[in-house]
């Protein structure tokens, strides 16, 4: 696993000699699924704890784990690799913005800086929403809450990503038009994306890109297909979230109340269930959940 980020936090202390608490029967009718448990205490996304468990890196009370299908309240002795695993804290998420140059993992085999490399040290341990290329930029999200970083992944979540690519070629009509109909890609099918020409500049082109999939390498790839190759690219928006003004380097908490107005009911600490975003008038999910949050006000004044 090394594309989240696992930071250390300080762990309970125990008395040297005592033993593991012996593995109680779950009440299946309470608590939350292990690998839930863990993605929203930060530790990995839900499928990579799934992996983690399978591989009998989890243990609950002394015993190894086998299935992630095992329930827990947070009473539990719950470690990872021998670390003990604190209760979920209360969701954040941070804007961030990368540089190009850091590769999105915790640990690069070749030696690369990485973007743990270079986050400030004080921040709790995150997981990243997505990932960016080496050489990519822009606004990528981090949170201490592996769940909801699956939420805002989801594709089919349509949560939109937006970018400002520098191409190479001659931009037409027709190539914006089969980007948007849907290109296949060395068999690999990629959903529309709109491409809009915002401006020309030699032998390059600056051109605006939308898309909800945000598979690997997506954008380069697509271009790629229509004879656009692309030397720079930028991420400015994940879903409702912006990158505006924020220095490369720079990394800012989104405020709670933000944070709750963005994402409604996203959020686990409101409902334990992935909701589809409803669109607003641009197909926004922002939109959509302002909408739904006025429909709430209203049956409350009823």
């Amino acid at each position: 696993m090394t594309d989240r980020r696992e930071t250390p936090r300080p762990g309970r202390r125990t008395k040297p000699n005592s033993k593991p608490a012996s593995l109680t029967p779950t009440d299946w009718s309470e608590g939350e699924r292990i690998a839930k448990w863990l993605a929203r205490a930060g530790v990995a996304s839900r499928r990579e704890c799934e992996t983690l468990i399978e591989s009998g890196k989890v243990s609950v009370n002394g015993r190894t784990l086998t299935s992630p299908a095992f329930k827990v309240t947070g009473g539990e002795a719950i470690k990872v690799n021998g670390k003990r695993i604190e209760p979920p804290e209360q969701t954040r998420l941070w804007r961030y913005h990368k540089p190009s140059g850091l590769i999105t993992t915790t640990i690069d085999p070749a030696g690369r800086r990485t973007i743990y490399d270079e986050l400030p040290k004080h921040l709790p341990r995150t997981v990243t929403v997505g990932r960016l290329d080496l050489t990519t930029e822009g606004l990528l999200l981090l949170t201490n809450d592996g769940e909801l970083a699956r939420t805002l992944e989801l594709p089919r979540n349509e949560f939109k990503r937006r970018y400002r690519a520098r191409a190479h070629g001659r931009v037409t009509p027709d190539k914006l038009a089969a980007l948007k109909a849907g290109v296949i890609v060395d068999g690999i099918e990629y959903a529309p994306i709109i491409a809009e020409l915002e401006r020309e500049t030699g032998a390059n082109n600056w051109i605006s890109v939308e898309l909800t999939e945000g598979k690997k390498r997506e954008v380069r790839r697509a271009l790629e297909s229509v004879d656009l190759e692309v030397n720079r690219l930028i991420r400015t928006n994940y879903g409702p979230f912006e990158l505006a003004d924020l220095k490369p380097g720079a990394v800012e908490e989104v405020p709670k109340q933000e944070l709750q107005r963005l994402l409604g009911t996203y959020l686990p600490a409101a409902s334990d269930k992935v909701k589809r975003p409803q669109r607003g008038p641009k197909g926004d999910a922002r939109g959509g959940l302002n909408k739904r949050r006025r429909k709430d006000k209203s049956a409350s004044k009823k």
